[in-house]
């Protein structure tokens, strides 16, 4: 998974203008630029902001807003042309590096999404957000060993930053660690308990080392709680079929493809959403006996 990194646009113009700093640079929440001095001379007149820079702080925070709406939309290449024109204007800013590496990355063009995070990281090397999201598409191009890297940076630089523990779970589920990925998304559930995409992923992984009853429990949970996890209701069809329950299991899947059909599709499941071995097995017996 990959995460916004935050960039407040116009605290920082604002902050720049005092300072008269040469050039802007988005502060995201944990690295902001120096504060203005505590005191000021009387006789030092106050400083007035320039009616440009309040243009152009307009200007970012509409762009800003703007990338967002679109990313919200699903619009990826259009936030991508908004982060972009920022970019234009502060091409210093590691933020916006780093949110137009996202939304490369969600219309799978990793290797550029890859060169955005290596700018931001160069930019802004303290700064954790970088290094998950570029772990995020590392994984897109199956490179491990690389992403649990990216991925260890993160813990170092924030030992409980769960998306971190879920995404490192995910990278060594992609080598077979089975037991080292259950590690993580367990930590991932007890650092956030309503994070409900790690908690699934610690359920696939119970259902890959035959945990199956632990992993039914779980996912019955996840869909009492979030009726619409389409993701826990097509586990759950592919598990409750395999042990026999085709009535409920029918149930399950109904309620499952209603919301997203990209369930019926087996390489979908294999390549994008990266099921465990053992749930794929169990969804593809359902859908051949469904389809027979």
């Amino acid at each position: 998974m990959i995460r916004l990194f935050a960039a407040c646009l116009s605290l920082f113009v604002v902050v720049m203008t005092a300072w008269s700093v040469p050039s802007a640079f988005a502060a995201p929440q944990d690295f902001l630029a120096p504060p203005a001095p505590s005191s000021v001379s009387s006789s030092v007149p106050s400083k007035i902001v320039e009616p440009s820079v309040v243009d152009l702080m307009q200007d970012l925070d509409a762009l800003y807003q703007k990338a967002l709406d679109a990313t919200n939309q699903g619009d990826f290449a259009t936030a991508e042309t908004y982060w972009t024109q920022m970019l234009d204007r502060f091409p210093q800013n590691p933020a916006v590096w780093s949110n137009r590496g996202n939304a490369r990355v969600s219309q799978n063009k990793l290797e550029d999404a890859i060169a955005d995070y290596d700018k931001s990281i160069e930019l802004a090397p303290a700064a954790p957000d970088p290094y998950l999201n570029r772990g995020a598409a590392l994984e897109g191009l199956g490179k491990w060993d690389q992403a649990i890297a990216d991925y260890n940076h993160v813990l170092e630089l924030d030992p409980k930053d769960p998306l971190a523990f879920n995404n490192r779970g995910n990278a060594e589920a992609g080598l077979g660690q089975w037991q080292a990925a259950i590690a993580d998304f367990k930590q991932a559930c007890d650092l956030a308990p309503d994070y409900a995409f790690a908690r699934a992923n610690y359920a696939l992984a119970l259902y890959q080392t035959e945990q199956t009853d632990e992993a039914i429990r779980i996912m019955r949970n996840l869909v009492r709680k979030y009726p619409k996890f389409a993701d826990m209701r097509a586990a759950l069809t592919a598990a409750l079929w395999a042990q026999g329950k085709q009535g409920e299991a029918e149930s399950e899947w109904v309620a499952a493809v209603g919301v997203d059909s990209r369930y019926k599709n087996i390489e979908w499941l294999t390549k994008n959403r990266r099921w465990p071995p053992q749930m794929i097995a169990a969804m593809e017996k359902f859908l051949t006996l469904k389809s027979s």
